[in-house]
């Protein structure tokens, strides 16, 4: 958190909180909201201005209940998510980097949904992988050792999958450099995600 920011808090503790203003697109994208785009249920107007994006990367935290916002000095600015809280785009460099900038540095295993979402698990971080790259990604895809087609990924989401039963057939995907390993894939619903996970998708006021 910046300094700036830290300074306001301390000096107005009681600011209100704002809800509805800002979203996160499932591709990374910051949009304000105004009040009409609330009201149609619009996605709002993306923020392109770099320092402004930089100022909410930054500030961009989680509450105790699971719900993410930016913090704007003192008043914290509660955001709507379309997806997980981050979103993740492939980098030659890097493997994978967040929307906010930062590299993801290690991978434990990703989830694949129905809708074609896949979702990149960090310890308790999720990040969704920008539908752009999933082409790239899908090639990664190994069903038993081997690329599978697109038919048999839609039968491997039909089988059932828990922690305890894991499908017949293992879906995994190798990752390149940096990271030069194999995780598991499973499948599950975004919605389902949110709760294990405990983030809120469209947080509201107490």
């Amino acid at each position: 958190m910046d300094d700036i920011v830290k300074q306001a808090m301390a000096r107005w503790p009681n600011v209100p909180h704002c809800y509805g203003w800002l979203a996160l697109d499932a591709r990374g994208v910051w949009r304000m909201r105004d009040e009409r785009a609330q009201a149609l249920k619009l996605p709002g107007d993306k923020i392109a201005h770099a320092t402004l994006l930089g100022f909410i990367n930054r500030n961009y935290q989680q509450d105790q209940q699971g719900r993410w916002y930016f913090q704007n000095g003192p008043q914290r600015v509660y955001v709507n998510l379309d997806a997980t809280p981050y979103i993740a785009r492939t980098s030659p460099e890097h493997g994978f980097m967040l929307h906010t900038g930062a590299p993801l540095v290690s991978i434990e295993q990703a989830w694949l949904t129905r809708n074609g979402q896949l979702i990149l698990q960090s310890g308790k971080m999720l990040a969704q992988v920008d539908d752009r790259d999933m082409a790239t990604c899908l090639k990664q895809l190994r069903l038993d050792g081997h690329p599978p087609d697109d038919e048999q990924i839609l039968v491997w989401l039909e089988q059932p999958d828990n922690q305890a039963d894991a499908p017949a057939e293992a879906l995994t995907m190798r990752l390149n450099a940096p990271y030069h390993q194999q995780i598991p894939v499973r499948h599950a619903e975004l919605a389902e995600l949110a709760q294990r996970f405990g983030f809120v998708s469209t947080p509201q006021s107490d």
